[in-house]
C-alpha cells in the first residue's frame, strides 16, 4: 500500500489554542485511581486525535513484506532516509524468496547510507530466510511468530500488525516511552511493560493511534531536553509538565 502523509502540520498558535482550552490539571497521578487514569488517558487520546488526525505509516511500502523490511530498517534511522534507499533494495529484492538467496554483502550497497547498515544486511537475509524457511514466504501475523524474526521485537511487531494486519498494538519508542511516563500513564522503563499498562487504560481501537500520536508529539513539541511545555496542549492533563515556561519534567 502506498504512504500517504502520517500527520497535519501544526503549529505552535494552534498548540497554544488547544492549551488554553484547560481543566483543572492533574498533580496526584502517583495515586491516581485507575479509574481516574483512564478516563484522562481518554482525553489525552482526544486532543491527540485533534492535533494528529492522520495516522498512516510514514515508511513506503506496497505489501506487508516491504513494511517488514522497512521497519527492520528504521532502527536508529529516520523514515525519510528509510524511504530513499527502500525503493531501490525492492525493486532488487522484492520478495523474501530473493532476499533470501541474497548475500548480506550484496544487500549492503542499497542500504549503506544508513546505520547499522551491516547488520542490518544480516537481519534482512536472515529474516528472508526464516519466511521462506518457515512461513512459506508469507509474513505472519502473531506477535509470537514476528517476534522470532531475525530484527524483529515487539515495537516492530507492533508496527507490522498495526500498519499491515489491521491488529490493535501499541508500538513503544523512545518518544512514546518518554511521553507515557512523562505523562503519568505508567511508572516503568520496561517497553512490555508500558505496552501492558496502556492497554489497561485504552480500548483497543486506540492502541495503534494512540502510539503514533505520542511519537508524533514527542518529536513536535515534547522533546527529550527543553519539552515546549508553554505550547503543548496536553498540559492541563500532564502532571509533570512546566505552567507558563519550559523545563524538563521529571519521569523521563
Amino acid at each position: 500500500m502506498p504512504a500517504r502523509t502520517l500527520f497535519a502540520s501544526v503549529t505552535p498558535a494552534e498548540h497554544q489554542r488547544a492549551a488554553s482550552d484547560s481543566g483543572p490539571r492533574i498533580r496526584s497521578w502517583r495515586r491516581e485511581p485507575a479509574q481516574e487514569k483512564a478516563a484522562r488517558a481518554n482525553r489525552i487520546a482526544e486532543r491527540l486525535a485533534g492535533l494528529y488526525p492522520g495516522i498512516e505509516c510514514p515508511l513506503k511500502h506496497r505489501n506487508v513484506f516491504e513494511l517488514l523490511i522497512a521497519v527492520i530498517l528504521s532502527a536508529q534511522c529516520t523514515d525519510a532516509a528509510v524511504n530513499k534507499v527502500t525503493p531501490a533494495l525492492f525493486d532488487r529484492y522484492p520478495s523474501p524468496a530473493e532476499l533470501a538467496r541474497a548475500a548480506p554483502a550484496a544487500i549492503e550497497p542499497y542500504i549503506r547510507s544508513l546505520g547499522l547498515y551491516r547488520a542490518k544486511a544480516k537481519a534482512l537475509k536472515n529474516c528472508a530466510r526464516q519466511l521462506m524457511d518457515e512461513f512459506g514466504g508469507e509474513v505472519p501475523s502473531s506477535m509470537e511468530d514476528l517476534t522470532r524474526l531475525a530484527g524483529v521485537g515487539r515495537k516492530t511487531a507492533n508496527v507490522v500488525r498495526g500498519h499491515g494486519f489491521g491488529i490493535p498494538g501499541i508500538a513503544v519508542d523512545t518518544h512514546c516511552k518518554r511521553l507515557s511516563q512523562r505523562l503519568g500513564l505508567t511508572r516503568h522503563a520496561d517497553p512490555a511493560k508500558i505496552e501492558d499498562d496502556l492497554a489497561k487504560i485504552l480500548r483497543p481501537e486506540q492502541w495503534t493511534p494512540f502510539s503514533h500520536r505520542l511519537i508524533l508529539h514527542g518529536r513536535a513539541l515534547c522533546h527529550a531536553r527543553n519539552p515546549a511545555c508553554s505550547h503543548c496542549a496536553l498540559l492541563p492533563l500532564c502532571p509533570t509538565g512546566a505552567i507558563g515556561k519550559n523545563r524538563k519534567p521529571t519521569g523521563a
